[in-house]
């Protein structure tokens, strides 16, 4: 059975399904899917083509699915879609795709967005991230599992983050970060593997074999992807493979501090 406050609007069009709590003044467009168990708190506006599956709590003041902040976007059919058990909180904002970029802007499950989180158009995100206060990801952004992002920190469009990677707060992200690793600073750089990240999901044998591929790409001196390429040629561990491939396949660079200019 719904709770929907008397004042909340449900456009003519939209789906609810079961146990849905939908707060005071909330406004529900006419083309939103809302699946079983989620609980939307007062004041919030979810419009657009927008899917949200199940069991999410989206907190007052979100907006989600409004047209995205792209002066080429001209009304075409764009996608904003949600999965489940993703925690939203207040004040943040969530663009669906546009046509340049695949039309879509994708979020998977699990997710604790902080207030004043924004999630722009075409930005693609996995599972079990954390986006701590004002994180704003621009347009295009990649984002794999289990990755966190500390408060008031800028992402660059087109940049990729791999999993359980960890950027610190007041940072600014312009390249890509490979799974693993920790990042921080104005321009962030890498600053060593996210270690405790690792310690709560991989094993010894695994985190000590990443520990000693970043060693062997990032401080031997030698061309990252050339390091990168070998790996790949000697080695079966998954999480190292995971990793080469990531600095193989970027496309906008690995911010590191060589050696020699340390």
């Amino acid at each position: 059975m719904n709770n929907i406050h008397k004042t909340a609007i449900i456009e003519d069009g939209a789906i609810v399904g079961d146990d849905v709590t939908i707060g005071a003044y909330t406004i529900i467009g006419s083309n939103v899917k809302i699946g079983n168990g989620n609980i939307i708190g007062s004041h919030t506006v979810i419009e657009g083509k927008t899917t949200i599956g199940d069991n999410n709590k989206i907190y007052s003041h979100a907006a989600l699915g409004t047209d995205p902040q792209d002066l080429k976007f001209d009304g075409e059919e764009v996608e904003l879609i949600i999965g489940n058990s993703n925690k939203i909180r207040e004040f943040t904002l969530f663009n669906p795709g546009t046509k340049g970029g695949g039309s879509i802007t994708k979020i998977g499950d699990d997710n604790l967005f902080m207030g004043y989180v924004h999630v722009a158009h075409d930005v693609i995100i996995g599972s079990h991230c954390v986006f701590a206060n004002v994180a704003t990801l621009a347009g295009h952004v990649e984002i794999d599992d289990y990755v966190v992002v500390g408060g008031l920190t800028p992402i660059h469009q087109f940049c990729k983050i791999g999993s359980h990677a960890m950027i610190g707060g007041g940072s600014v992200l312009t390249q890509d970060i490979p799974p693993f690793c920790l990042a921080e600073g104005n321009r962030a750089n890498l600053r060593g593997l996210n270690l405790n990240g690792l310690r709560r999901r991989l094993g010894r044998e695994d985190i000590n074999a990443v520990k000693k591929a970043y060693k062997d790409i990032f401080e031997s001196g030698q061309p990252i992807q050339e390091i990168a390429n070998e790996l790949i040629k000697t080695q079966d561990n998954k999480y190292v493979l995971e990793f080469a491939n990531f600095i193989i396949n970027t496309k906008r660079g690995i911010p590191f501090i060589r050696k020699q200019e340390r």
